[in-house]
């Protein structure tokens, strides 16, 4: 039986940094789309670039062959150049110093080990579908903080 293959659309937002905070993900597995979003009233946009890619992972059911799209390239090189070296050295920078949201990437690289995930960074604002969408996303889940 074959991996199911799926695509992830991450953003993260937010109105101030820190501020108020949003994070989208739309999932693609063939015909089948779903959307999530959701947000924090203080928190970082780093922070909800990171989240929008973890609620993405968790909400997959089974091993499947991921590619993740984000505009972040703090998510896009952290997960995929930085992170060896930093858990190499205990979690700390190459300048001693401790890894900021290290909670987020600790359980992002959790996740991202029951799948076979690609890290694929899109321009951001540039008409991307999938990286439109999941900014609006990002932005409504900002907007459910205020009722």
């Amino acid at each position: 039986m074959s991996e199911e293959k799926v695509e992830i659309y991450a953003d993260g937002a937010c109105k101030g940094n820190p501020g108020p905070g949003g994070w989208g993900v739309l999932l693609r597995a063939g015909a089948v789309e779903k959307e999530l979003c959701g947000g924090e009233p203080q928190t970082t946009n780093n922070r909800m670039e990171l989240t929008a890619v973890i609620r993405a992972l968790q909400a997959l059911k089974r091993h499947s062959e991921v590619t993740v799209y984000t505009d972040s390239q703090y998510v896009q090189k952290g997960i995929s150049e930085w992170i060896y070296a930093w858990k190499r050295r205990g979690w700390t920078t190459a300048d001693k110093k401790p890894v900021k949201n290290d909670d987020l990437w600790r359980e992002l690289d959790e996740l991202a080990r029951n799948h076979r995930v690609h890290w694929q960074w899109v321009k951001g604002h540039a008409g991307h579908e999938g990286n439109e969408r999941a900014d609006a996303l990002a932005n409504r889940g900002i907007e459910q903080l205020r009722g």
